[in-house]
């Protein structure tokens, strides 16, 4: 059976969550207590968000979706922990259909000759209980680079709609889009990409 957002079943969940039900005690937001393990992403809440300074006038913001990849997670040797993530660039959206279609095109993204962003890890340094540093090669539009995101724990336990066992975090990280070879309309359009992720993760074993 489906829920829509305000079914009962799913207000119900809701409702419990807020008033700290066992659901809720099952998340832990200390990053040593989440379960080691391998992780699928779950692409229904992981996004790749961007923005761009837009003619000097405003940050302008778009999102990319449909995310798939692993996450090898080893509490008791974060260091050693992997991220491997796929993007597809053809899933990208602003509040601009007209964009959208020209991100796509060749002057920018180049959806039909490069349709997929990657991000593979190649380091993991920990910063704080929550926190760490996680460099990788990211891939776009051809060209691969050493990028570095800063990456906070947010929380992990047993979702309480699916009962799969998930972890989440956030990453932030900026980037030079004309390093990958997309210059159109720089420095007008800003030549900085800030990036605000949400991943989530979904155990497989």
């Amino acid at each position: 059976m489906k829920y829509t957002l305000f079914s009962f079943p799913a207000a119900a969940v809701a409702i419990g969550l807020l008033a700290g039900s066992p659901a809720s005690a099952q998340v832990v937001t200390n990053a040593a207590q989440a379960q080691s393990g391998t992780y699928n992403v779950e692409p229904s809440h992981t996004q790749v968000g961007f923005s761009v300074l837009h003619f000097g006038f405003t940050n302008y913001l778009g999102v990319f979706s449909n995310v798939s990849g692993t996450l090898t997670l080893d509490t008791k040797n974060p260091a050693s922990s992997k991220l491997s993530v796929t993007i597809p660039v053809e899933s990208v959206q602003t509040t601009s259909a007209k964009l959208n279609d020209e991100l796509k095109g060749d002057q920018w993204f180049d959806a039909a000759k490069f349709p997929n962003a990657t991000f593979e890890s190649t380091s993991v340094r920990i910063t704080g209980r929550n926190d760490a540093i996680v460099t990788g090669n990211l891939t776009l539009h051809g060209v691969t680079k050493p990028e570095t995101l800063k990456v906070h724990f947010i929380g992990a336990g047993v979702n309480a709609l699916d009962k799969k066992y998930t972890t989440g975090f956030e990453a932030t990280g900026t980037i030079k889009r004309s390093d990958f070879g997309v210059k159109m309309y720089v420095p007008y359009v800003s030549d900085d990409v800030h990036l605000r992720i949400a991943g989530a993760f979904e155990r497989q074993d």
